[in-house]
C-alpha cells in the first residue's frame, strides 16, 4: 500500500505519470512529494511508486483579490 495525502491506496508499481493519468490531477499545476523529497517532473514518466511509499500531492490553484 502507498499512502497520498493521508490515505492508503493500491498503486505500488505505477509511475508517477500513470497515477497522476488514472486522476483528476494535472501534472503541470502540482507539486508532488514521494518520502519527503521533491519529485521533479522530468521524472515522473521513470519513477515507480513503491509499496510503503508517502506522497503528498499539492495543487496549486489561481486565485484573485475579492
Amino acid at each position: 500500500m502507498v499512502k497520498i495525502n493521508g490515505k492508503d491506496y493500491d498503486v505500488s508499481g505505477m509511475t508517477i505519470t500513470e497515477y497522476l493519468t488514472s486522476t483528476e490531477y494535472k501534472k503541470e499545476l502540482i507539486a508532488l512529494e514521494r518520502n519527503e523529497e521533491i519529485v521533479p517532473k522530468a521524472e515522473y514518466d521513470n519513477t515507480v511508486i513503491e509499496d510503503g511509499d508517502i506522497i503528498e500531492i499539492v495543487s496549486f490553484v489561481g486565485g484573485g483579490s475579492l
